[in-house]
Protein backbone atom coordinates (compact mmCIF):
# COMPACT_ATOMS: atom_id res chain seq x y z
CA UNK A 1 0.00 0.00 0.00
CA UNK A 2 1.24 3.47 -0.87
CA UNK A 3 -0.27 6.17 1.32
CA UNK A 4 0.22 9.92 1.56
CA UNK A 5 -0.73 12.76 3.88
CA UNK A 6 -4.24 14.08 3.10
CA UNK A 7 -2.78 17.50 2.25
CA UNK A 8 -0.94 16.01 -0.75
CA UNK A 9 -2.81 17.03 -3.94
CA UNK A 10 -2.55 13.55 -5.52
CA UNK A 11 -5.79 11.61 -5.31
CA UNK A 12 -4.31 8.37 -6.60
CA UNK A 13 -0.99 6.80 -7.59
CA UNK A 14 -1.26 7.96 -11.20
CA UNK A 15 -1.49 11.59 -10.08
CA UNK A 16 1.32 11.08 -7.55
CA UNK A 17 3.61 9.75 -10.31
CA UNK A 18 2.69 12.61 -12.66
CA UNK A 19 3.24 15.21 -9.94
CA UNK A 20 6.71 13.81 -9.11
CA UNK A 21 8.14 13.43 -12.62
CA UNK A 22 11.53 15.15 -12.73
CA UNK A 23 11.52 15.77 -8.97
CA UNK A 24 13.01 14.08 -5.93
CA UNK A 25 10.61 12.88 -3.24
CA UNK A 26 10.86 10.83 -0.06
CA UNK A 27 9.10 7.61 0.83
CA UNK A 28 9.21 5.83 4.16
CA UNK A 29 9.08 2.14 4.93
CA UNK A 30 9.48 -0.16 7.92
CA UNK A 31 13.14 -0.69 7.00
CA UNK A 32 15.71 -1.52 4.35
CA UNK A 33 15.06 -4.82 2.61
CA UNK A 34 11.44 -5.15 3.69
CA UNK A 35 8.99 -6.25 1.00
CA UNK A 36 7.34 -2.81 0.80
CA UNK A 37 10.75 -1.13 0.46
CA UNK A 38 11.88 -3.40 -2.37
CA UNK A 39 8.52 -3.27 -4.13
CA UNK A 40 8.39 0.53 -3.93
CA UNK A 41 11.99 1.00 -5.12
CA UNK A 42 11.26 -1.29 -8.06
CA UNK A 43 8.02 0.47 -8.96
CA UNK A 44 9.25 4.03 -8.52
CA UNK A 45 12.64 3.56 -10.24
CA UNK A 46 12.12 0.82 -12.81
CA UNK A 47 8.47 1.19 -13.78
CA UNK A 48 7.52 4.84 -13.12
CA UNK A 49 11.04 6.21 -13.80
CA UNK A 50 11.00 8.51 -10.76
CA UNK A 51 13.75 9.65 -8.40
CA UNK A 52 12.73 8.57 -4.88
CA UNK A 53 14.76 8.84 -1.69
CA UNK A 54 14.08 5.98 0.70
CA UNK A 55 13.68 6.89 4.38
CA UNK A 56 13.93 3.67 6.41
CA UNK A 57 12.30 3.52 9.81
CA UNK A 58 12.72 0.96 12.58
CA UNK A 59 9.24 -0.43 12.02
CA UNK A 60 5.80 0.38 10.70
CA UNK A 61 4.63 2.52 13.63
CA UNK A 62 7.41 5.15 13.35
CA UNK A 63 6.92 5.28 9.58
CA UNK A 64 3.17 5.84 10.00
CA UNK A 65 3.86 8.58 12.58
CA UNK A 66 6.20 10.34 10.14
CA UNK A 67 3.61 10.16 7.35
CA UNK A 68 0.81 11.47 9.59
CA UNK A 69 3.14 14.29 10.63
CA UNK A 70 3.78 15.05 6.93
CA UNK A 71 7.54 14.54 7.37
CA UNK A 72 7.81 12.23 4.32
CA UNK A 73 6.11 12.51 0.93
CA UNK A 74 4.80 8.94 0.83
CA UNK A 75 4.57 5.83 2.94
CA UNK A 76 4.87 2.25 1.70
CA UNK A 77 3.82 -0.47 4.14
CA UNK A 78 1.91 -3.71 4.29
CA UNK A 79 -1.81 -3.05 4.26
CA UNK A 80 -2.63 -4.28 7.79
CA UNK A 81 -0.13 -1.77 9.22
CA UNK A 82 -1.66 1.25 7.53
CA UNK A 83 -5.32 0.30 6.94
CA UNK A 84 -6.61 1.87 10.21
CA UNK A 85 -5.06 5.24 9.36
CA UNK A 86 -6.55 5.13 5.86
CA UNK A 87 -9.97 4.20 7.22
CA UNK A 88 -9.86 7.05 9.75
CA UNK A 89 -8.70 9.64 7.18
CA UNK A 90 -5.32 10.23 8.83
CA UNK A 91 -3.66 9.06 5.59
CA UNK A 92 -4.86 8.69 2.00
CA UNK A 93 -4.28 5.36 0.31
CA UNK A 94 -3.34 5.97 -3.32
CA UNK A 95 -2.33 2.57 -4.67
CA UNK A 96 -2.48 -1.09 -3.75
CA UNK A 97 0.05 -3.50 -5.29
CA UNK A 98 -2.48 -6.31 -5.49
CA UNK A 99 -4.43 -8.06 -8.25
CA UNK A 100 -7.71 -6.81 -6.75
CA UNK A 101 -9.01 -4.21 -4.33
CA UNK A 102 -9.06 -5.07 -0.65
CA UNK A 103 -12.19 -5.12 1.49
CA UNK A 104 -10.49 -3.15 4.29
CA UNK A 105 -9.81 -0.18 1.96
CA UNK A 106 -12.32 -0.57 -0.88
CA UNK A 107 -11.82 2.98 -2.19
CA UNK A 108 -8.10 2.48 -2.89
CA UNK A 109 -7.44 1.42 -6.50
CA UNK A 110 -4.91 -1.21 -7.51
CA UNK A 111 -1.83 -0.42 -9.59
CA UNK A 112 -3.45 -2.33 -12.45
CA UNK A 113 -6.52 -0.08 -12.41
CA UNK A 114 -4.22 2.90 -12.93
CA UNK A 115 -2.35 1.45 -15.90
CA UNK A 116 0.34 -0.71 -14.32
CA UNK A 117 -0.92 -4.30 -14.63
CA UNK A 118 0.88 -7.22 -13.05
CA UNK A 119 2.73 -5.09 -10.50
CA UNK A 120 2.25 -6.99 -7.27
CA UNK A 121 4.42 -6.75 -4.20
CA UNK A 122 2.19 -7.98 -1.46
CA UNK A 123 3.19 -9.78 1.65
CA UNK A 124 1.76 -13.17 2.48
CA UNK A 125 1.79 -15.65 5.30
CA UNK A 126 2.22 -19.36 4.64
CA UNK A 127 2.77 -22.55 6.57
CA UNK A 128 5.91 -24.59 6.04
CA UNK A 129 7.01 -28.01 7.28
CA UNK A 130 10.41 -29.73 7.32
CA UNK A 131 11.47 -30.98 3.86
CA UNK A 132 11.22 -34.65 4.83
CA UNK A 133 7.68 -34.49 6.16
CA UNK A 134 5.67 -37.33 4.57
CA UNK A 135 3.26 -36.28 1.80
CA UNK A 136 0.24 -37.65 3.65
CA UNK A 137 1.06 -35.45 6.66
CA UNK A 138 1.43 -32.38 4.40
CA UNK A 139 -1.94 -33.11 2.77
CA UNK A 140 -3.62 -33.50 6.17
CA UNK A 141 -2.06 -30.30 7.56
CA UNK A 142 -3.07 -28.41 4.41
CA UNK A 143 -6.66 -29.61 4.69
CA UNK A 144 -6.90 -28.69 8.39
CA UNK A 145 -5.37 -25.24 7.94
CA UNK A 146 -7.62 -24.48 4.96
CA UNK A 147 -10.65 -25.67 6.95
CA UNK A 148 -9.81 -23.38 9.87
CA UNK A 149 -9.18 -20.41 7.58
CA UNK A 150 -12.56 -20.94 5.88
CA UNK A 151 -14.44 -20.43 9.14
CA UNK A 152 -16.49 -17.22 8.81
CA UNK A 153 -15.13 -15.72 12.05
CA UNK A 154 -11.52 -16.28 10.97
CA UNK A 155 -12.18 -14.87 7.49
CA UNK A 156 -13.90 -11.77 8.85
CA UNK A 157 -11.12 -11.01 11.34
CA UNK A 158 -8.44 -11.38 8.66
CA UNK A 159 -10.32 -9.28 6.10
CA UNK A 160 -10.96 -6.51 8.63
CA UNK A 161 -7.22 -5.91 9.00
CA UNK A 162 -6.46 -6.24 5.29
CA UNK A 163 -5.65 -9.92 4.73
CA UNK A 164 -7.30 -11.85 1.90
CA UNK A 165 -7.32 -15.55 2.79
CA UNK A 166 -6.16 -17.71 -0.14
CA UNK A 167 -6.56 -21.46 -0.20
CA UNK A 168 -4.13 -23.62 -2.13
CA UNK A 169 -3.30 -27.30 -2.16
CA UNK A 170 0.33 -28.34 -1.44
CA UNK A 171 1.34 -28.43 -5.14
CA UNK A 172 -0.15 -25.00 -5.89
CA UNK A 173 1.46 -23.62 -2.74
CA UNK A 174 4.88 -24.88 -3.79
CA UNK A 175 4.43 -23.40 -7.28
CA UNK A 176 3.36 -20.07 -5.81
CA UNK A 177 6.36 -19.99 -3.48
CA UNK A 178 8.74 -20.64 -6.40
CA UNK A 179 7.12 -17.91 -8.49
CA UNK A 180 7.46 -15.46 -5.59
CA UNK A 181 11.17 -16.28 -5.18
CA UNK A 182 11.68 -15.61 -8.90
CA UNK A 183 9.72 -12.33 -8.86
CA UNK A 184 11.46 -10.97 -5.77
CA UNK A 185 14.87 -12.00 -7.12
CA UNK A 186 14.17 -9.89 -10.21
CA UNK A 187 13.13 -6.88 -8.12
CA UNK A 188 16.06 -7.15 -5.69
CA UNK A 189 18.57 -7.32 -8.55
CA UNK A 190 16.89 -4.43 -10.38
CA UNK A 191 17.12 -2.08 -7.40
CA UNK A 192 20.65 -3.17 -6.51
CA UNK A 193 20.11 -4.52 -3.02
CA UNK A 194 22.86 -6.94 -2.04
CA UNK A 195 23.53 -9.09 0.98
CA UNK A 196 27.07 -9.03 2.40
Amino acid sequence: MIAIHPSNPAQDLKQFVTNNKGKTFTFGSAGVGTAPHIGAEYFFREIAKLNPVHVPFTGGAPAVTAAIGNHIDALVLTLPTVAPQIASGGLRGIGLASPMRNEAVQAVPTYGEMGWPNIYSGSWVGFFAPARTPDEVIVKLNAEINSLMREPDAQQKLKTIGFDPIFKNPVATTDYFKSEVAAWTTMVKAVGITVD
